[in-house]
Parts: structure tokens; sequence; C-alpha cells
């Protein structure tokens, strides 16, 4: 049927997230495949434009990849009608003008989480997106890491039984920037930035939990500021106090209890830089960024307290690692391998939206997937229940993707729950959502 051209205008993409995860491992990883082909044949072959505030990076990154185009313009480059989708990945605070004048000038959105910096800010921009006809989203990618496509293979065929717990651990130690060079840019630890690891991350926790286990009904969350000085990319110290560590405690639909401690100021002793371990009454695992360790109720060992003696034992020998049977060929997509059937998605027969059961329509009621995108990771502006989620959110294409948009009641039109008492607020607050 021919190749069609997808013009997207890249806004952020000097910085770090949106030049690895959203330039070169998908839109430059789209490309260098071949463009994505739809149901019906047609290639579509996303063409970036490059934008942000330095000319000289910008410049050397499009050399670097070989995009052609790239401009320090947002408002020329918007007003261009040959491209239609407008992508951001600037700083959280930036986010909400900017994504304004790209609905107001009538493109597609696909863009970084958080979309707004308040639950008013972000549901304000639902309501442009949904007004003004265009199709929306926000990046959930972190439902797609192999260790947790893993980790919901085992959901969806029953191996935990009744799901009791689940317990997430985030963090890495973050150089403050005196003596080492820090991993993660000033702003994220400038409260007037937009920075700070709950506003960061726990949206990131939240869509996990949302997507894997069940819709999120409370939640409690003790946010920290525990390096208060720390050295900029120039060499020079600022205050930072925005927090740099959380420990939230969420209640989830049918008894699940989960609790997720995330920190930039921790030291890593766990099989990888994010885990989560889910007990049920018939097994328990363990998954990280791409692996996935399992413990049947029927190979569980019987430990016995007794501090009196050394413990000799190796755990984690005890565990099995679940086999790779996907090809993850870019943040895009993945493929199963040779011989291997989905489980999770052979049920749906939907063409364009779906659930996972087959059913269709936006509306949709799918017991497990909530809010999910098997491409790309977005759910649309305003919260995963959102009702006017569209095809083709993403500039990977909409080739096959399945989507579940579960209604849930509440007090506003994202169709979310929200406690009079208010969303997690820094530095602690309990509320429900």
């Amino acid at each position: 049927m021919g190749e069609r051209r997808l013009g997207v205008i890249m806004n952020g993409v000097t910085g770090r997230m949106g030049m690895n995860q959203h330039l070169v491992r998908s839109i430059l990883a789209i490309r260098a495949q071949g463009g994505t082909v739809l149901a019906d044949g047609t290639r579509i072959m996303p063409d970036p434009i490059l934008v942000g505030r330095n000319a000289e990076k910008l410049a050397l990154l499009a050399k670097q990849h070989g995009v052609a185009r790239f401009t320090t313009d947002l408002d020329r480059a918007l007003a261009d009608p040959a491209d239609a989708l407008y992508f951001d990945a600037a700083t959280t605070n930036l986010r909400k003008p900017n994504l304004a004048k790209a609905i107001a000038a009538g493109k597609h959105i696909y863009c970084e989480k958080p979309t707004a910096e308040t639950l008013d800010d972000a549901l304000a921009l639902y309501r442009l997106a949904r007004d003004a006809g265009v199709k929306h989203g926000v990046v959930q990618d972190k439902l797609f890491l192999p260790g947790l496509v893993k980790l919901k293979r085992l959901i969806d065929g029953g191996f935990f039984g009744r799901i009791l717990s689940v317990k997430g651990d985030f963090g890495y130690w973050v150089f403050p920037g005196d003596d080492e060079t820090a991993q993660r840019p000033s702003w994220n630890y400038r409260e007037a930035e937009g920075g700070g690891i709950i506003l960061d991350m726990l949206c990131h926790w939240r869509y996990v939990l949302d997507g894997l286990f069940g819709a999120v009904e409370s939640v409690s969350c003790l946010g920290a500021n525990f390096i208060t000085e720390r050295w900029d990319e120039s060499g020079k110290p600022y205050r930072a106090d925005s927090d740099d560590a959380a420990f939230a405690t969420f209640q989830i639909a049918g008894g699940i209890v989960a609790q997720i401690n995330a920190s930039w100021a921790t030291r890593v002793r766990r099989d990888d830089l994010v885990t989560f371990q889910v007990d049920g009454t018939q097994g328990s695992a363990v998954a990280g960024l791409t692996r996935c360790w399992t413990q049947k109720r029927a190979e569980t060992p019987r430990p016995v307290w007794n501090p009196d003696e050394r413990r000799n034992t190796d755990f984690l020998a005890q565990w099995r690692e679940v086999p790779d049977d996907q090809v993850y060929d870019n943040s895009t997509r993945t493929r199963r391998s040779a011989g291997t059937s989905s489980p999770a998605h052979a049920a749906c027969s939907s063409p364009s939206w779906g659930c996972r059961a087959g059913r269709s329509g936006a509306g949709s009621t799918c017991p497990r997937w909530r809010g999910e995108m098997r491409r790309g990771g977005a759910t649309a502006i305003g919260g995963s229940s959102c009702p006017d989620l569209i095809r083709a959110s993403t500039p990977s294409g909409a080739a096959d993707r399945d989507v579940d948009a579960r209604v849930k009641p509440g007090n506003d039109e994202s169709g979310l729950r929200y406690h009079p008492r208010g969303r997690v607020r820094r530095p602690s607050t309990t509320g429900r959502l």
C-alpha cells in the first residue's frame, strides 16, 4: 500500500530521556526497521524534527543520528501543517504550556509523564485535548519492560493463586556532583523546576500497579529530602529542596497491599535497579527490568528462625528464572519467539480498540489490563481510566495495539475517584484516589 510519512515534532530531545528512550530507542529504531506496517499494508515512516533550547546541542545530536531537521523555535515548528504529531519530554514545569500550544495548533499529542505538576493542570490539558478532538497519550513504558511482561504472563496464567502483596524497591545512589558527576540533571532536585522523586517516579509505579494488579483505591506516601546540597552541570553548588526519596503504601482492589520504596539516596543490593516481589497463596515471583524469578508453593523451603546460628542457606538459589520467549527488538515493540503463543493477546480480536478478553470499544471492562497500549506504552491524558482514548496515540503507529479503557466511577471527567483530602503532597499525606 506504499509508505506514509508521519512528521513528529520532538521537544526536549537533548535531555536524557528524550534522547535515549524516545529518539534513539524508539523513533530512530522504528526508522531503522523500515517503519511500522499497518493492518492494510501501509508503512508509516516517522520523520522527526528535533526541538530544544540549545542550537549547538541540537545540531550535534542531529548530525550524530542522521536527522535532517532541527530548530530552537517551537512556535514555528508547531505552525507547520506537515508535522501532525507533537512529542514533549521537556522539564515538567514547561509541559503544560507546551502541550496547550500544541493542542491549540491541532497537533496530536504524545508526552512524557507527568503531564503536569498538579491534578487541576493535568485535567485541564485532558479537557483541551478532548475538546480539540486530537489524539493524545502519556508514556506508560514500564509496563513493557521484559521483566514486567514476564510477570504479567504469570498473573494471567494464575501462577500466584490469590495475590496477597506487592513489594517494589527502586533507586540507586545519585552522586551529588561535588566529587563525582551526577547521573541525573540538576532540575530533578529543584522543586521550582518540577523536580522530586514523587512527581517523577510514583506515576510510573501507579500505572504499573493499575496495569498488573488492579485499581488503586488508596495511597499514603511519605516524601523525604535527604541530600539538601548538590552541584549542577557547571559545577556550582545549589540547594536541592525537592524530595529525593519516597515511601508509599497502596491499597489495591481485591485486598492486595503494595509497598513501594523509591530513592536516589540508596545503594543497590538487589537483583536490579528496580524489583517487584509479588507474593500469592500458590507462589511468589521477583521481577526486575529484564529478568523474573519464581518460587512455587510446592517448592517453597521451610525456613526456621534461629538468630543463634549463622545463616548458610543460599536463598537466591531456591528460585527459578522465567525463560525469555519474546524478542525485544526496540523500546516500542516485542515479538513472540517462533513456536510460542501469547495467552495475554490471543483472545483479542478487535482490529482497533479492544480489551484482552476480545471486547471492543473504548469503554471495555477487561478485568486484567487497564489503560494499557501494547506498543508504545501510552494512556490518555487525564489518567489510565480516561474514556476518550483514541487509536494511534503514539508515534510508533497503530498497527496492532490493544487498549482497555476502564471507566471507574468518580468525580471528574477522567473517571478517576479522589478523596476530598486530595492528592499526594510533599512531604507526606494520606488520601484516596
